[in-house]
């Protein structure tokens, strides 16, 4: 059974910046492809940022390029999203998401995800 937890959420003020954290474990964490997205009330799922298993790879939503980064560590079975330069606009609950795959391709829709967290609060005050 894959599980995955998120951790470091919060309260910050515009300018901010948050780490979020998301600790895998189940099977062989680098066997996943991983990818953050993120949720606001009475809105869809949107994608935030993507890693390929190997970690080489990465992509970002427009809105996030230049502000968020995603790394992964293979060692410690996590991967984290740094978030710089927070906007009200990036309020929302983000969860974390793994593919089992033998790709060294990013994916970036909730539908190719097999495994969900929970969800972090971020919110971001003005």
């Amino acid at each position: 059974q894959v599980q995955l937890v998120e951790s470091g959420g919060g309260l910050v003020q515009a300018g901010g910046s948050l780490r979020l954290s998301c600790a895998v474990s189940g099977r062989t964490f680098s066997g996943y492809a991983m990818g953050w997205f993120r949720q606001a009330p009475g809105k869809e799922r949107e994608f935030v940022a993507a890693t390929s298993r190997s970690g080489v790879s990465t992509y970002y939503a427009d809105s996030v390029k230049g502000r968020f980064t995603i790394s992964r560590d293979n060692a410690k079975n996590t991967v984290t999203l740094q978030m710089n330069s927070l906007k009200p606009e990036d309020t929302a609950v983000y969860s974390c998401a793994a593919k089992p795959t033998i790709s060294l391709r990013t994916y970036t829709t909730p539908r190719e995800y097999d495994y969900w967290g929970q969800g972090t609060q971020v919110t971001v005050s003005s």
